[in-house]
């Protein structure tokens, strides 16, 4: 096929490398503008630009697609098959919808219809679910509510965290993609429908998402939110007044009767209290700006006080 390519993060990589291994001709691959990043601004390349540099592709990094009368022109000179979007970061104009006979192709890291959304590998970690895979759909006007071609899906390990996710995901899509043009082309794909009723969202990520509520959520509801929410926004408090980090975590099978957010090192680990009488075990924290420590040596060498307590 004749397909236009957009996309732009490291997820997206492998499904076009795929498509070029496979033969599909690409005249195109759009992704997002080089931006600045990190403390030092400097401009990031998508990593989508940078294997469609390597493979050659012709590239455009528009700022805008619902009014851009140039690249509607060249679009339709390219006439595409289809165009393809995996992770691009912009909302699909109804002009790119239908442009191409097989449509707009989604690649999504969810089963459709849960998980509608940006970010739904780590909300499905978040929410404890023992399951995830990957979606291909025909885009429409609605948060991710076209119609479903295929689907693959993946048990998530009880310790397995977004990040781990995310390759295995990447390289699943890569594969259903194929299946999914093939199907299409030769028609033995039917699109469906999604049920609108059994929908969930996941939206994009925020700081927020990444604050311990130890009042309201359990040791285990704690953790699997750090899985989701690792290495971005992580999990989050208050120590003595300053921002306290903590990157390793596990729910503890402590007795110890421990309130929420109460502190405690009398068995030589670092836990605090969470609701329903649960103890989360913090294996790795920081206070800010200073070292990761191991919790026990954090607590050693802050002199944590009985009673101490996160905020």
């Amino acid at each position: 096929m004749k397909l236009v390519f957009c996309g732009t993060p490291e997820f997206a990589v492998p499904t076009l490398q795929a498509l070029v291994d496979a033969g599909h001709e690409i005249p195109l691959v759009l992704t997002q503008p080089d931006r600045p990043a990190g403390r030092k601004h400097e401009l990031q390349v998508p990593p989508v630009k940078q294997l469609a540099q390597k493979l050659g592709l012709p590239i455009l990094q528009p700022e805008r697609l619902k009014n851009n009368p140039d690249l509607q022109a060249l679009l339709e000179q390219i006439a595409p098959d289809a165009i393809i979007v995996v992770a691009y970061g912009r909302i699909i104009p109804q002009w790119m919808l239908d442009l191409p006979p097989y449509g707009n192709i989604n690649v999504h890291g969810s089963l459709l219809p849960k998980y509608r959304g940006a970010a739904p590998i780590q909300w499905a970690v978040a929410n404890g679910e023992t399951e995830t895979g990957v979606t291909t759909m025909l885009l429409d006007a609605g948060l991710d509510t076209g119609n479903t071609l295929r689907f693959h899906s993946l048990p998530i390990r009880p310790d397995a965290t977004s990040a781990e996710l995310y390759p295995q995901l990447s390289q699943i899509g890569a594969s259903l993609l194929l299946q999914t043009l093939s199907g299409l082309e030769q028609g033995t794909i039917i699109p469906q429908p999604q049920d609108n009723a059994a929908a969930t969202l996941a939206p994009i990520l925020t700081r927020e998402d990444g604050r311990l509520d130890l009042a309201h959520r359990t040791a285990q509801q704690t953790y699997n939110r750090w899985r989701g929410f690792t290495p971005w926004p992580g999990a989050h408090a208050l120590f003595r007044g300053k921002r306290f980090l903590i990157h390793r975590m596990h729910p503890s099978t402590s007795t110890l009767t421990l309130a929420p957010n109460q502190l405690d090192f009398s068995t030589d680990h670092l836990l605090v209290g969470a609701t329903h009488n649960t103890v989360l075990a913090l294996d790795e924290v920081q206070l800010e700006g200073k070292p990761r420590l191991s919790g026990l040596k954090f607590a050693r060498d802050f002199q944590l006080h009985a009673g101490e307590h996160l905020s």
